[in-house]
C-alpha cells in the first residue's frame, strides 16, 4: 500500500463523499477538496491505473478493495486524532489541519501505539 499523501487525501475524500452521496464523481471530488476538475481527473486516472478505483462509463467512481482499505486507514487516522487534539483542548479547526498532516506521515508501529494509549 505504497501511495502518496496526496493519493491518500483523494481516497479519503472519495470515501467520506460516499457515506454521504448516492454516487461519487470527479466534480464532487473536485468541489470538495476545492480543486480544479481538471486536477481531480489526473488523479483519477492515476489512481485507477493504480487498480485504487474504478470509474464507470457514466463517471461514477468507486473505491476499490485496495483503494478502501487505504482510505478506511487514512479516516481512522484522521478521526482519531483530530478527536484527541480537541479532547486536549486544541481548536476544532487546528486539530482537524493538524491531523490531515499527522495521519500521513505516522508509521503504522507510532499510531497503534497512540490509539492504545488513546483508548485506555
Amino acid at each position: 500500500m505504497n501511495v502518496n499523501e496526496s493519493a491518500e487525501n483523494y481516497l479519503e475524500t472519495i470515501l467520506v463523499l460516499s457515506k454521504k452521496l448516492p454516487v461519487v464523481r470527479s466534480v464532487d471530488i473536485a468541489n470538495e477538496l476545492g480543486f480544479k476538475k481538471s486536477s481531480v481527473s489526473i488523479a483519477m486516472k492515476n489512481l485507477r491505473e493504480q487498480e485504487h478505483i474504478v470509474v464507470s462509463d457514466a463517471g461514477f467512481i468507486t473505491l476499490t478493495e485496495s483503494g478502501r482499505a487505504i482510505a478506511e486507514m487514512i479516516f481512522e487516522r484522521h478521526e482519531l486524532i483530530s478527536g484527541w487534539l480537541m479532547r486536549l483542548g486544541v481548536s476544532e479547526e487546528t486539530a482537524l489541519e493538524d491531523a490531515c498532516k499527522i495521519e500521513h506521515v505516522l508509521s503504522p508501529e507510532s499510531f497503534e501505539a497512540i490509539k492504545k494509549y488513546i483508548m485506555k
